[in-house]
């Protein structure tokens, strides 16, 4: 089953963020399967990590970073970010993604 679930105006990704990365990088899953693994340089403080990490996305994705936002987990490691665009051209990249 893919860490994402389709919506009609996108889709809802989970993902599991390292801050403070060394090299920052977006691909593969998590141990467990359950995520998209995502790696930023920023550190989790005043939301800078979070916004790293949509651009992240959004940037992978050929999207606009206003088209991805944090849904749940902001304080967490583990997050589900909503992601607004046609989920039939998404979701054959984010399967390249973890490939």
């Amino acid at each position: 089953m893919p860490p994402w679930r389709l919506r009609p105006d996108g889709l809802d990704l989970a993902v599991k963020v390292q801050p403070r990365a060394k090299r920052p990088a977006l691909g593969g899953l998590s141990p467990d399967g359950a995520a998209l693994r995502i790696a930023v340089s920023e550190v989790p403080e005043d939301g800078r990590a979070n916004r790293a990490v949509c651009a992240a996305v959004a940037g992978a994705l050929g999207l606009a970073n206003s088209a991805v936002e944090v849904l749940h987990g902001a304080g967490a490691r583990q997050k589900t970010l909503r992601v607004t665009g046609d989920p039939a051209s998404l979701a054959p990249l984010l399967e390249k993604l973890i490939a």
